[in-house]
């Protein structure tokens, strides 16, 4: 048995009367409506490793506590990445396709490493000052005094930007960037229903097309000193010679982890904020606590709110029987909020002793590659912000994203308040 949809917003008291057994964490409304805590307050409490024995798709393990999340990803002999894929759901046996965050070793090690340069410290010090440019140029065109979506002008605005130099993509056609991570990410096996498969699969067609006549193009010149992301593929040992399907699935995985962990945290940061006053207040009177406040945002939003391993052979987990092709999904956004682990961990609290103790951006070998540069994109639209705003007043209810993987933004409405 799985649960039923209520026609209204949950209780606590509601939740807690589920039987254990029919709870089932997947449910996209819940992420939609953003009523997800008290289900993995109730999980981690009374059933941290929790069988799903029924759902849209397919029986799944949900792994709730942040030390079980930690154990699960670092243990890639036991917990694959590379059978099945990194969501819920099951890819489409005819569009398949695979990247190195769906890869063990060594496989994963090689293609992670030929691209991994993008995001060294040196480059990152040699693109802060264009991230500055940029974030100041956006914020300076907002509307002063009126109600605009802070999501299209300034979160996506600036991640697309952003994509488009480290792909050297041409700057005119840079929404496409942010199309393509978006169809990649609505699709039925997270929960999304906006999209149909064969929308998707056309969008990702058109990807795939756009970026090989790019891949070709910088694959038959000798790099330079600055390679962007595609010319990195185009000439590493590991990757140039990628079959099609390949090559899309790292498109995507690159298109998508530059877009949505920052994207959907320059958002949240603004909703959090609004949420608890006393913080913001905290940080008017303190700009130096921005770098932790980017910590605390990105372990708040939890942009990816999970990522799904395969059990490779029966084995005993936390006292659970696992058997081989069971699916176990690493809830991130629920150990992010384990008060065994992180003191007070419901509240948001910009100036934490220990603010980077979080899981928003995987562990072990599949942590994300790109954490610096997220945290740094952060930091300095919150320091740009500051300059010149008292305060980003959301002045609507925000509309959230159909989805039980991408912990995001469709629409915010704010109006902006000067210093």
């Amino acid at each position: 048995m799985t649960e039923t949809l209520p026609d209204h917003q949950e209780t606590l008291e509601e939740i807690d009367s589920i039987p254990l057994a029919d709870i089932a964490p997947g449910r996209a409304d819940r992420f939609q409506k953003n009523t997800i805590f008290p289900v993995f307050a109730r999980l981690r409490k009374e059933d941290p490793v929790h069988y799903t024995a029924s759902s849209e798709w397919g029986p799944y393990w949900s792994i709730t506590r942040f030390r079980d999340i930690m154990a699960v990803e670092q243990d890639h002999k036991n917990f694959s990445s590379e059978t099945g894929g990194i969501v819920i759901g099951d890819p489409e046996e005819d569009f398949k396709f695979e990247n190195f965050i769906t890869m063990d070793p060594p496989k994963h090690d090689e293609q992670r490493m030929t691209v991994t340069g993008v995001v060294a410290p040196r480059n990152l010090v040699k693109l802060e000052g264009t991230i500055r440019g940029r974030v100041a140029t956006i914020l300076d065109s907002l509307p002063r005094d009126e109600e605009f979506d802070w999501v299209d002008r300034v979160s996506i605005e600036l991640t697309t930007q952003m994509l488009a130099i480290l792909f050297d993509f041409p700057f005119e056609e840079r929404r496409k960037l942010t199309y393509w991570s978006d169809m990649a990410t609505a699709t039925p096996q997270v929960g999304n229903t906006s999209v149909t498969q064969d929308e998707r699969r056309t969008a990702l067609l058109e990807c795939l097309e756009y970026f090989t006549r790019l891949f070709n193009e910088r694959g038959a010149k000798e790099p330079g000193e600055n390679l962007d992301l595609i010319s990195m593929l185009a000439h590493g040992e590991a990757t140039k010679n990628m079959p099609p399907m390949e090559f899309l699935g790292n498109l995507i995985l690159l298109i998508v982890g530059g877009n949505d962990t920052t994207r959907n945290s320059i958002s949240g940061g603004v909703v959090a904020l609004n949420e608890n006053p006393a913080e913001y207040e905290k940080l008017r009177n303190d700009p130096k606590l921005v770098p932790s406040m980017v910590s605390e945002i990105i372990r708040w939003q939890t942009p990816l709110a999970y990522m799904r391993r395969t059990v490779n052979s029966d084995l005993v987990f936390a006292g659970k029987q696992m058997k081989a092709g069971d699916k176990v999904v690493m809830w991130y956004v629920s150990g992010n909020r384990d008060e065994d682990e992180i003191d007070r961990a419901d509240e948001f609290i910009i100036d934490r002793k220990n603010p980077r103790h979080h899981l928003s951006f995987g562990f072990g070998i599949h942590r994300c590659m790109g954490n610096r540069l997220a945290e740094m994109q952060l930091r300095i639209v919150w320091e740009e912000i500051l300059k010149r705003f008292h305060t980003v007043a959301v002045v609507g209810r925000p509309v959230r994203t159909e989805s039980n993987f991408v912990r995001g933004f469709q629409k915010l409405p704010v109006r902006l308040h000067s210093v």
